[in-house]
């Protein structure tokens, strides 16, 4: 199993980012894909989630009115559009799964991480 996070990098507050998330061997058919996000001395934070079939998505409070998840299936890649961003925002960023039929903030409830993309916003 891989997740492969990238599109991070150094932008200016109000600029836009736009990450990716590629998925391969993974063990099941039907999955969600999660972004969460970890800022230094901070707990990890949710930031979007997505089912595979693109059908679904359910976003944290930080991201509502300015990230959108979405998903190539024919890539088996999901995307974070990130745009109007803040200093705030900046953070390492990862990408999971899980199998649940259900979206989930938990962490611990997703079975493989990408190993992140560092996000840095300056003001």
């Amino acid at each position: 199993v891989q997740l492969q996070a990238s599109g991070g990098g150094l932008v200016q507050a109000g600029g836009s980012l736009r990450l990716s998330c590629a998925a391969s061997g993974l063990p099941y058919n039907s999955y969600r894909v999660g972004w969460f996000r970890q800022a230094p001395g901070k707990e990890r934070e949710f930031v979007a989630a997505i089912s595979n079939s693109g059908t679904s998505t359910f976003y944290g409070d930080s991201a509502k009115g300015r990230f959108t998840v979405s998903t190539d299936n024919a890539k088996n890649t999901v995307y974070l559009q990130m745009n109007s961003l803040k200093p705030e925002d900046t953070a390492i960023y990862y990408c999971a799964t899980h199998k649940n039929p259900f979206h989930s903030i938990v962490a611990d409830l997703y079975d493989y991480w990408g190993q992140g993309t560092q996000v840095t916003v300056s003001s």
